[in-house]
């Protein structure tokens, strides 16, 4: 077998099998049936051609035999009024139109058989068609059954298309959810054991360090400041929001007012300001 054999062979075979399994039988059974009444319609009318055109030939018949009445009444007229010559003229017509009838009759004899012939064969054909009908209802209800149940049975035992997808998706669905379970669960032990801390517990202490941070660094900026410009000034420090004691007076150094014997003098703390309300 060469190769363009057993190529052709193969592609015979795969068209087969594509067709077995796109043909459904109630469809060609259908089809069938429409056929054989497209053939029953195609009888029905051969008869009733054919019987057309035997009665055709019998109105002829009736009328030739209507002319060869007339003619023998013609020639027995004729006889009784001593004219032999005319009845002798109506009765050789009259054996013309015998031969006429005779080709008639034999006409009207063959399609008159070929109509009882046409007819017998479009009642079996009529019955043969009502039986295939019955036989074809009978062979699709047992199909549409007999599917059916294979539908109901690959149903229940899961190996249809539509349950075996059903049963991926389910399955997909429970693996994902055990993967979710199984990885929250690990880093909920792992954040108890502290090898992993909690992320927004990290952001939020991160928060408020930078805001102590930013204030202890904003009240050691405002204390600096106040002690420099007390020693600039030889004067009392400004009080700072929140502070009732003023500072105590820087040392002066030397060369400065205020210098004792020893060279050095503590500045001596300036009195407490008079509030409002309280006895002096």
């Amino acid at each position: 077998m060469t190769i363009m054999q057993r190529i052709s062979l193969i592609f015979r075979a795969k068209a087969d099998k594509a067709l077995d399994r796109a043909e459904d039988p109630r469809e060609t059974l259908d089809y069938s049936y429409k056929r054989q009444l497209d053939l029953l319609t195609k009888v029905r009318r051969g008869v009733a051609d054919v019987a057309t055109s035997r009665k055709r030939v019998e109105l002829q018949v009736n009328q030739l035999q209507q002319q060869a009445d007339k003619l023998t009444q013609q020639a027995q007229k004729a006889l009784s009024m001593n004219r032999e010559d005319l009845a002798r003229e109506a009765l050789t017509r009259k054996s013309a139109l015998g031969s006429q009838l005779t080709d008639l009759e034999q006409q009207r004899s063959q399609l008159q058989a070929e109509e009882d012939k046409l007819v017998m064969a479009s009642q079996r054909l009529q019955a043969k068609v009502e039986s295939f009908r019955t036989q074809k209802e009978t062979i699709k209800a047992k199909y549409t059954a007999a599917e059916a149940s294979t539908k109901i049975n690959e149903a229940f035992s899961g190996i249809s298309e539509e349950m075996g997808d059903v049963g991926m998706a389910v399955q997909r669905a429970e693996d994902k959810t055990a993967q979710m379970q199984a990885r929250s669960g690990a880093i909920d032990e792992l954040i108890a054991s502290g090898a992993l801390d909690d992320v927004s517990a990290i952001n939020r202490g991160d928060d408020i360090s930078r805001e102590l941070d930013a204030l202890s660094s904003g009240s050691d900026v405002e204390s600096e400041l106040a002690a420099l410009k007390a020693g600039t000034s030889g004067g009392t420090p400004t009080l700072q929001s929140g502070e009732t004691t003023p500072p105590a007076q820087i040392e002066a150094g030397p060369g400065q007012p205020g210098q004792g014997e020893a060279g050095q003098r503590r500045a001596t703390p300036v009195a407490e300001p008079h509030r409002e309300g309280e006895q002096p």
